[in-house]
């Protein structure tokens, strides 16, 4: 167990996950699963950490980004129902991981059970367009 801010993290290797497991585990959990399988599936990177977690812990954090996000105009497919499903989950442990789209137009966090062996929640769609430089913009 580790120690990370006012907060303790456990350590657990997960078994190797293969582009194909992961695509077969991202059913329709929530509404971004679909995409982001499609994401996968077209070649984009992923990774699943090994750091375990309790689910309601990322349900807090996530919860800040629906608000913050919503302050800046954004909505990110499948947030709020992987909040939901992250507070129901209590004190169970997750993994949490990133796909990547091949074009990096798209970024998706997914939320897995302890051993890695399902997705439990699924969040994410295109990456934002920044906001247009100060030299962008129209006098």
């Amino acid at each position: 167990m580790s120690h990370v801010g006012d907060d303790w993290v456990v350590q657990a290797p997960a078994h190797s996950v293969t582009r194909e497991d992961l695509s077969a585990m991202l059913r329709e959990q929530t509404a971004a699963c679909g995409p982001a399988r499609d994401a996968l599936m077209a070649g984009g990177a992923f990774v699943v950490w090994d750091d375990l977690v309790p689910a309601n812990r990322h349900a807090g954090v996530f919860g800040l980004r629906i608000r913050s996000a919503a302050r800046r105009g954004h909505t990110i497919e499948g947030l709020a129902a992987s909040v939901d499903i992250l507070r129901q989950a209590g004190e169970e442990l997750v993994r949490t991981g990133v796909i990547d789209s091949a074009d990096r137009s798209s970024v998706f966090t997914i939320f897995l059970n302890s051993s890695a062996t399902e997705v439990l929640a699924c969040a994410g769609g295109r990456r934002p367009s920044p906001p247009p430089s100060p030299a962008d913009v129209p006098e």
